[in-house]
C-alpha cells in the first residue's frame, strides 16, 4: 500500500506543460493589451514633456496592438468577457485620455478652461462609443459597418494632426484650428453615421495575394512619407462616414425622381 502512494507522488506530471502551454495561449491576448496601454501611457509622457514627434506614433503603435490583440484572441479561441472589458478599457486610456492630453498639450492649452473642457468631451464621447460598441457586439448586426466613429481611428485624426505639424499651436487663433481636430471626431463618434468596417476596406480571401499587394503599398508610402500619408487616410476615413450619408441621400433622391417619371 505504502508503495503505491508513493508511486503516486513520484509520478510525473505529464498534463503540466500542456497546462502551462494553455495557460500562456491565454495570456498572449492580454498582453498585447498590457502593451496598449504602455503606448497610451508614453504618448501621455512624452506630451508632456512637448516632445509630440515621438507621442504621436505611440497612438499609432497602439491601434496596431488593439487589433492584434483582439485577433489572437479569436483565433486562439481565448475570448472571454474579462478579455473585453480589459481591452475596453486599455482604449479609454490610449484612445481617450492619451489623444486627449497630446492635442491639449499641443494646440489647447492658450485656450485655457475651454481648452480642457474640450479634452474632456473628447474623452466622454471615446467612453461612450466603447460602450455602444460592446452593446453592438453582444446584440449582432451589420459586421460591414461601424455605427459612429470608431475610437482609434478618431485617435488617428489627433495623432496625425500633431505628427504632422509638431511644432504646436501657440496662439489664440491658431488654437481654435485644434478645437475642430478634436471636436469633429468627437461628434462622429457618438453619431449614427456609419463607417466601413477596416476588414471590408480590403480583398477577400480568396484573393489574398491583392491583400498583402495592399499592405506593402501602404508601408510603402508611409515609408516614404509617413505625415503625409498617415494624415490622409486618417481624414480620408473621417469623411468617408459624412460622404456615405450624402451619397446615400443622393440615391434616395434619384431614385424617388425615378419612380415619380414612371408613374
Amino acid at each position: 500500500m505504502t508503495a503505491k502512494i508513493l508511486s503516486v507522488f513520484s509520478r510525473p506530471d505529464r498534463t503540466r506543460p500542456g497546462r502551462r502551454f494553455q495557460r500562456s495561449v491565454d495570456l498572449l491576448p492580454s498582453m498585447f493589451t498590457v502593451g496598449n496601454i504602455f503606448c497610451g501611457w508614453a504618448c501621455v509622457v512624452y506630451a508632456m514633456r512637448g516632445d509630440y514627434v515621438t507621442a504621436a506614433p505611440f497612438v499609432a503603435f497602439a491601434m496596431v496592438l488593439d487589433t492584434l490583440d483582439g485577433r489572437v484572441a479569436r483565433f486562439a479561441g481565448v475570448t472571454s468577457e474579462f478579455g473585453i472589458e480589459f481591452d475596453s478599457l486599455a482604449d479609454v486610456i490610449s484612445f481617450g485620455v492619451a489623444p486627449a492630453i497630446l492635442v491639449f498639450s499641443w494646440g489647447l492649452e492658450p485656450l485655457g478652461r475651454v481648452g480642457w473642457a474640450v479634452g474632456f468631451l473628447y474623452v466622454t464621447a471615446t467612453a461612450m462609443r466603447l460602450a455602444r460598441f460592446n452593446i453592438q457586439q453582444a446584440d449582432g448586426g451589420d459586421k460591414r459597418y461601424f455605427v459612429g466613429l470608431p475610437s482609434p481611428p478618431a485617435a488617428g485624426v489627433l495623432a496625425s494632426t500633431v505628427f504632422a505639424y509638431p511644432s504646436g499651436l501657440e496662439g489664440i487663433r491658431e488654437a481654435v484650428v485644434a478645437l475642430a481636430v478634436v471636436i469633429v471626431p468627437a461628434a462622429l463618434m457618438v453619431s449614427r453615421l456609419h463607417f466601413r468596417n477596416f476588414n471590408a476596406l480590403f480583398p477577400g480571401r480568396r484573393h489574398s495575394y491583392l491583400t498583402l499587394i495592399v499592405i506593402a503599398g501602404m508601408i510603402a508610402a508611409i515609408t516614404i512619407h509617413p505625415q503625409l500619408v498617415l494624415i490622409t487616410m486618417a481624414y480620408a476615413y473621417l469623411a468617408s462616414g459624412p460622404l456615405g450619408l450624402i451619397l446615400s441621400l443622393a440615391r434616395r433622391v434619384r431614385e424617388g425622381v425615378l419612380s415619380n417619371k414612371m408613374r
